[in-house]
This record gives structure tokens, sequence and C-alpha cells, in this order.
């Protein structure tokens, strides 16, 4: 009886892979480059005047008007990540993450980032600050 069993598994496991799309041609394989062209403060409504920032694209970090080319697949999803953070005794932070399917990059895209931070003490508690970071995706 197990044998029948264990025959029955292997030709299932057979079907599935010759029908299963990832046993097609893999995906193609693609150089994006992602630039971080500005994060600016477009609104402060008394959240504080010192700030740290962070950029990133899938977890690699960026600079303001830095680049990097990522090797990714054309199935992949690009992560864009943005932070900022008040700079307090109680700092403040806001994050934001868009995803961009790299099968929907034209040769090149902008993209921007919104990322709100909130006062969390004080008399000015509740009010925000939104910054804009800019991105600029090619593909190669």
């Amino acid at each position: 009886m197990l044998k029948k069993w264990a025959a029955a598994f292997m030709i299932f496991t057979l079907v599935l892979a010759v029908v299963s799309p990832t046993s097609h041609a893999a995906a193609k394989s693609v150089k994006v480059t992602v630039t971080l062209v500005s994060a600016e403060l477009v609104e402060n409504n008394s959240v504080g005047n010192e700030w740290a920032i962070a950029a990133s694209a899938n977890g690699k970090s960026l600079d303001e008007g830095s680049s990097i080319t990522l090797n990714l697949k054309s199935t992949d999803t690009l992560k864009l990540k943005a932070v900022a953070e008040e700079q307090d005794k109680i700092p403040d932070v806001g994050s934001q993450t868009l995803n961009v399917k790299v099968s929907s990059i034209t040769k090149s895209v902008n993209k921007t980032v919104k990322v709100v931070v909130t006062e969390n003490r004080g008399r000015y508690s509740g009010n925000t600050a939104t910054w804009e970071f800019k991105f600029k995706i090619s593909k190669k």
C-alpha cells in the first residue's frame, strides 16, 4: 500500500512541476537604477527644526543625490522607503514605503514618497510636518 502512495505522490509531483508557472522560463534579469533626487521638508506646523532623514531602495541606503543599481527580475517588486525623524529629547518619527513592480517601470519614472511626522508631546502635540522624498527610477 505504501508503494502505491509513493508512486502516486511521485506522479503528482511530476505533473505539478510540468504545469506550475515556475517551471516556465526564468524571469528576465534587468538592471534598475534608483536615485534619491531630493528630500524636502514641504510643511512644518511647529513640529521641530532639527531633522534626520533616511531613504533606501530594497534595503540599500541612499543619500540625497546618490544612486544605486540593483539587479532585479522583471517579476520583482522594488521597495522604496523613506524616514524622517525630528531630533529632540523624545524624537518624532514618520516613515512610508512605496512598492513599485519592476514590470511597470518604463525607461524612466519618477516617484514621490510623502512622509508625515506627528508631534508626540507638549503644547504642539498632534501637529504635523510633511517631507517629500523624490526618487528617479530607470531600467536598462
